[in-house]
């Protein structure tokens, strides 16, 4: 028997050494850092090029000159004819997506998971030239829009295309998207850990140090740069510090709790116009362009509804904005927005969700009993993130970060996980999500442990194992595997010789070959599968690791050893996966009061 080949992992003859570790991390890891410094540069050079190309398309478009300082909408005097100033640039972009790709429509998250989940992180070049220049022709035209998304989704395909210069996975690819996306939204908004966070709560779907260090430092790199770039301090000061009594921490869950609804209303209605244009009964490429209608008669009446609006968040933090002018820039900004971001159109999200949130929260300002309206304003700004992209942590550091004030950062918290705890009871996907689903994509956002890599094999093994000797005729295993009842037969048994180890393994397949090609009359069990390649595993494995190795070896059942005797101790079946699946859904499922009071 010793002409047979075991196939078992690595060392597996050797005394058990615990070589596990809490994390898979290698010396992988330090390319892909250094590379993602390189990432991290182009991000912050990518963003600082939207933003200047958005500034002279909003001065072309509106002022009739050419200049890169940036300006704003609000407060300026326009005449009828620029009503067709976002139609026209949405006809451009909807030649733009016809002609050049389609996936330059919509906000860029959306896009950047989609390139993750089923595209092996490979973002097309055009992609990465289109779709920075169309949100910058849509924002510059005055669409409603926010660069963040339009950066991270310029910034992960720049990160994609210079990871396929290289010999690199699919998930290492992954790290370098969105290292660029991390990178691109840190060059724009100036928040290194919530561009980490929003990495890892939307785009990685994984907590490894393989990707979250290479992010990190991407993020870093555009940090360092961005004072050279774009300039320093947070971008939205706010120094307030309001003095909260005990119990007004109920009231920032209650402003979150509003926040949360608002999410759902605004997601609801998004998709609700978006049906309405798929109803129509032209071409999606013109939808666009009707959308630009609705931006350009909302813009007319109220000019701070228009293009990306970061003056409109100052005012609001700043507490400018009067209860009339908040309602308006609230009803205003949601009535363009949804037709614009319906309608398919080019541009991010983020920025717009500031506005409506912080209206709202400069509107409850004025029946709260403590705080100034730009307290509550970025409070509902932290909310109405964390309910709408399902990210609560990034909405609450995100906040902190945009206004350089960490004494806010209990309330933020608050704010935004009751706001987030709203969204996930009432909907059951987010606006990021439902667009996916639309596609047929579905996605599970909930991260947990694999249970496969916590569980030894011998837990899930089933012992005693029925087997056959090597020393009985083959004419009789033959026998057995044809009289014994098919339901009481197994597709396979472990060959056993005289001391109890596994020198075979032998199948209903194997039967059959032999029946139809002859065999030795002579011949035991055990000589007709000398030379044979014998698969096991070892009670001490990882289930996942065993798992790993039989799916790509094609194998259903596998004899299990004692590593130091070299025994057959059980055996484990593609079922016994699967129950470990079940057991896990027990855990969910069943409910159990393990304490008592006396007497109850």
């Amino acid at each position: 028997m010793s002409n047979n080949s075991i196939s078992a992992d690595p060392e597996a003859s050797a005394p058990y050494r615990d070589r596990l570790r809490d994390f898979t991390a290698d010396h992988r890891l330090l390319i892909l850092t250094a590379m993602a410094l390189v990432t991290g540069a182009i991000g912050a050079g990518a963003a600082w090029a939207l933003l200047k190309l958005i500034a002279v398309l909003t001065n072309l478009a509106y002022f009739q000159r050419l200049s890169t300082d940036t300006v704003y909408l609000s407060g300026a005097h326009l005449s009828v004819w620029t009503i067709a100033i976002p139609v026209i640039g949405s006809v451009i972009i909807c030649l733009m997506a016809r002609y050049g790709s389609e996936k330059i429509r919509g906000h860029g998250i959306p896009e950047a998971i989609e390139a993750i989940l089923i595209g092996e992180s490979r973002i097309e070049p055009k992609v990465a030239l289109l779709k920075p220049l169309s949100s910058a022709l849509s924002i510059g035209t005055g669409g409603p829009f926010g660069a963040e998304g339009p950066i991270i989704m310029t910034g992960g395909a720049l990160g994609s295309l210079f990871a396929q210069f290289f010999d690199l996975t699919s998930a290492e690819r992954k790290t370098l998207l969105v290292a660029g996306a991390a990178a691109g939204m840190t060059g724009v908004f100036g928040t290194p850990i919530a561009s980490v966070l929003l990495a890892v709560e939307l785009l990685l779907f994984e907590w490894k140090p393989r990707s979250f260090i290479p992010v990190a430092a991407a993020a870093i790199m555009a940090q360092a740069l961005r004072p050279w770039l774009i300039g320093v301090g947070p971008l939205f000061p706010y120094a307030g510090v309001p003095l909260i009594p005990w119990w007004g921490v109920a009231l920032c869950a209650g402003v979150g709790v509003i926040a949360g609804l608002q999410s759902a209303l605004m997601t609801v209605c998004l998709y609700g116009v978006e049906d309405l244009f798929r109803r129509l009964p032209i071409n999606w490429m013109w939808w666009p362009a009707l959308g630009g209608v609705v931006v350009g008669i909302g813009g007319y009446f109220d000019p701070a509804v228009l293009g990306v609006g970061y003056d409109n968040i100052r005012h609001l933090l700043n507490g400018e904005l009067s209860m009339q002018a908040s309602a308006a820039l609230l009803v205003g900004k949601t009535g363009v927005w949804i037709a614009a971001l319906a309608s398919g159109t080019s541009g991010g999200v983020l920025a717009p969700l500031l506005i409506m949130g912080g209206a709202l929260g400069a509107l409850e300002a004025h029946v709260l009993p403590f705080g100034d309206p730009g307290f509550w304003a970025l409070l509902s700004m932290a909310a109405i993130l964390g309910g709408t992209m399902r990210a609560p942590l990034t909405g609450t550091l995100f906040a902190m970060e945009l206004t350089g004030n960490i004494h806010v950062l209990a309330p933020l918290l608050v704010a935004s996980v009751a706001a987030y705890a709203v969204t996930v009871l009432l909907m059951r996907r987010s606006i990021l999500t439902e667009r996916i689903a639309r596609r047929g994509q579905h996605i599970a956002r909930e991260y947990t442990v694999d249970p496969f890599l916590q569980m030894r094999v011998a837990q899930i093994m089933t012992s005693p194992v029925d087997t056959l000797a090597a020393l009985i005729p083959v004419a009789e295993a033959i026998s057995f595997f044809t009289s014994v009842d098919e339901s009481k037969r197994h597709k396979s048994y472990p060959v056993v010789d005289d001391g109890g180890a596994v020198v075979a393994v032998v199948s209903r397949s194997d039967v059959l070959r032999w029946t139809r090609e002859g065999w030795a009359q002579s011949a035991t069990l055990g000589e007709q599968q000398r030379g044979q390649e014998l698969f096991v595993g070892y009670a001490d494995d990882l289930v996942g690791h065993l798992a790993d190795r039989m799916a790509a070896a094609d194998i259903g059942r596998v004899p299990i050893l004692d590593r130091v005797t070299g025994k057959l101790v059980g055996l484990v079946a593609r079922r016994d996966l699967l129950r470990v699946r079940a057991r896990i859904a027990v855990e969910e499922r069943d409910r159990r009061r393990l304490l008592r009071l006396p007497g109850l």
